[in-house]
């Protein structure tokens, strides 16, 4: 059984940028307890922490693994993987590359596509939260203009990859352009920060 500040870590691992409480939550023991186990690691160069603006008012602050505290997860896929893209880019064009992550994300939005015409953009992208999540992406969207969406993802599962193989993120794109019905020159990755992808959407 994992102790309590390997789950800790672990949370860390797959929602990084998480605060205090959202840990708390997802290890279920409280905010104080929490806070002890963070200064713990701390201290042992496996977490840092970062100001992070969210909304209007004060930062807040957030938690993330370091790379020390990467190492104490499995590592072996992230090597191949980022051995495999490497030979890709070596053996094929950009284009042909940018191909594949097209037919990757058109393979696992094909079923949804009969009932696309039904939905309203806001129901598409409900129906895009929910289609991310299962594939390992935590992603937020908010109106932003009179026909502007931001969608922001939270938690990546490509965000190590994604920091060496940044074109990963027209897998992200695609899925987002499928979904929503709306060609991929609409939707524009505004920033890159860790290797989250924040998409602008017109309509």
């Amino acid at each position: 059984m994992k102790s309590t500040r390997e789950r800790v870590m672990q949370t860390l691992s797959t929602h990084p940028r998480a605060t205090i409480l959202e840990i708390a939550a997802e290890v279920g023991i409280n905010a104080i307890s929490v806070r002890h186990h963070l200064t713990h690691l701390q201290a042992n160069g496996l977490v840092t922490t970062e100001e992070e603006r969210h909304g209007v008012g004060r930062p807040r602050m957030v938690y993330l693994l370091t790379e020390n505290g990467m190492e104490h997860f499995p590592t072996g896929y992230l090597r191949l993987t980022g051995n495999l893209l490497d030979h890709l880019k070596q053996s094929i064009s950009p284009d042909e590359l940018d191909a594949i992550f097209k037919s990757m994300a058109d393979k696992l939005t094909s079923e949804y596509k009969p009932s696309l015409s039904r939905l309203n953009l806001e129901q598409k992208l409900e129906l895009l939260t929910q289609v991310m999540s299962k594939e390992g992406f935590n992603i937020q969207w908010k109106h932003t203009g009179s026909s502007q969406y931001e969608i922001r993802e939270i938690s990546c599962p490509f965000y190590r990859i994604g920091k060496n193989h940044p074109e990963v993120c027209l897998f992200d794109r695609m899925l987002i352009s499928n979904i929503l019905s709306i060609p991929p020159e609409k939707i524009q990755i505004q920033h890159l920060t860790d290797s989250l992808c924040t998409f602008t959407v017109s309509d």
